[in-house]
């Protein structure tokens, strides 16, 4: 297959050419390509003793960490599927990833929710992580030949879009990640001295593109278990950061705790924010940068779908498609709408993703006429480029985090107490949309009993921060009316545009 490129196979050429180059900073842990790839060859043995073959899951529960790009690597090289779940879900949420998942291993973070599910066969992170790794040893023909992986294989698995009420696991092979993070490479201009701090959440493709990039180009990538303003000042000083995952808030949130100038940011070329933020860093001229990050994206694509970055002066606000991809507005039977006529986002391409693990029905679905379809409606404009106008279902954007009605409603049904309940987005001053649930009872129950309840189920961030009483919910066939709900309570913010 000498047209065939894993992650795996590219960390084995970084360690044959870049044997002085740093791979990854964790805390303690800093390991050279060479070191990492050697790491990852022990864990694949290991991995693969354990019944880790092609096609099998292994699953991370818990922070980032340097593991969960060794894990990811090590599946690459068994044509296993790495899945990095979202730590912050209860423990119900969770329940569902791993018996959704089946996952042949799971690597874990101690923590309340992951506790209850722990069974046999699970492996601590830290020391239990470590001696599993050591024990791996040589090979010893338990790894497939790596010209047997091909790079069209899925490789990992991204849990997404709860628009039905459970989400579901995006599969994305080595084929179209290395092929996202070409066309990251272009927009962005890096290099191989680009320095990324994860300080996002891996298990978000926001942070994930721009960590594998960063690894595609022979860069360092510095992990931080979580964001802490703080942290990121000492750690963009200490390992020379060129880029972090940050957006809005936490640039508030960072410069805040600069305010005394106490840490050199300098070394952060990042996007221009505001004068105090600007002072601190250096404000970076690529196209992505100058562009303020714009683009429309998902899990589905890789990533970003389209970059303001290549349509200076657009009309549309998403830009234009990546090099690596076509782009379709298209109506319900498959045909595509006039130029400044709305229709479905759909694409097709390099980049894209294999399809969601064991759903499919969805999957067929979603590729109706050859064409992936996005959910999410979209404008052609005369000068070609894409407005997005927002999705096709209903979406909540409270930070950089999605919120699926349907998901904090179950939820909020669940109680006894609740005879209906629909949730809308109202518009927040420091996180662009929160959450509004407008509830019918029929029992006793108040609205902190309400919260509470839903926090059990979801995670802390889908909470609604509001909850109204009425005595019905609009409908408009089975859903509740969504229009009439945002008139009456004030819900609106949405991403996209009118």
């Amino acid at each position: 297959m000498i047209h065939s490129l894993t992650l795996s196979d590219l960390l084995a050429e970084h360690a044959r050419s870049r044997p002085g180059g740093t791979a990854v900073v964790d805390g303690d842990v800093r390991l050279g390509y060479p070191e990492l790839d050697a790491r990852v060859t022990r864990l694949a043995g290991a991995l693969a003793r354990r019944g880790v073959t092609a096609g099998e899951r292994v699953l991370w529960l818990g922070r980032n960490s340097h593991a969960v790009l060794e894990l990811l690597f090590a599946c690459s090289r068994l044509g296993a599927v790495f899945c990095p779940a979202n730590w912050r879900q209860s423990a119900g949420e969770l329940a569902f990833v791993v018996d959704d998942l089946a996952p042949k291993v799971v690597v874990w973070e101690k923590s309340a929710a992951a506790e209850t599910l722990a069974g046999p066969g699970w492996v601590p992170a830290g020391t239990a992580y470590e001696d599993l790794l050591a024990g791996g040893g040589p090979p010893g023909g338990v790894q497939p030949d790596p010209a047997e992986v091909d790079d069209s294989a899925p490789v990992l698995a991204l849990y997404t879009a709860a628009f039905d009420g459970r989400p579901r696991a995006a599969l994305l092979s080595s084929a179209a990640l290395l092929a996202h993070g070409a066309s990251l490479l272009v927009v962005r201009q890096m290099e191989p001295d680009f320095i990324f701090l994860s300080n996002g959440p891996l298990y978000h493709v926001g942070t994930m593109m721009f960590c594998l990039a960063t690894f595609q180009i022979g860069g360092t990538n510095v992990i931080t278990p979580a964001f802490d303003a703080t942290e990121v000042c000492r750690l963009v000083e200490a390992e020379r950061v060129t880029q972090a995952f940050l957006f809005g808030p936490m640039i508030d949130a960072v410069t805040a705790a600069n305010a005394d100038g106490a840490y050199d940011l300098s070394s952060l070329r990042f996007v221009a924010h505001s004068p105090e933020w600007d002072a601190m860093i250096t404000v970076d001229d690529s196209p992505w940068c100058r562009s303020k990050m714009g683009g429309y994206g998902q899990t589905e694509v890789g990533g970003m779908l389209t970059f303001l970055g290549l349509a200076p002066g657009a009309i549309g606000f998403a830009g234009r498609p990546s090099p690596l991809v076509q782009v379709r507005l298209l109506a319900a039977d498959g045909s595509e709408v006039a130029q400044g006529e709305v229709g479905e986002i759909c694409a097709r391409g390099k980049s894209l993703f294999s399809g969601y693990f064991n759903r499919p029905a969805l999957n067929a679905a979603k590729s109706a006429f050859g064409w992936h379809h996005t959910g999410d409606l979209g404008r052609r404009e005369p000068d070609g480029t894409i407005t997005f106008i927002g999705p096709l279902l209903r979406m909540i954007k409270s930070g950089n985090e999605n919120i699926y009605p349907a998901e904090v409603e179950r939820a909020l049904k669940s109680h006894p107490a609740v005879q209906d309940a629909a949730v809308i987005g109202v518009p927040d001053e420091r996180w662009h949309q929160s959450v509004k649930a407008v509830v019918v009872r029929s029992g006793d129950a108040t609205a902190d009993e309400l919260i509470a309840h839903v926090l059990g189920q979801v995670a802390s961030y889908k909470k609604p921060r509001q909850v109204v009483f009425t005595d019905s919910i609009p409908k408009q066939g089975h859903l509740p009316d969504y229009d009439l709900l945002d008139a009456a309570h004030g819900g609106g913010g949405y991403p996209g545009a009118t």
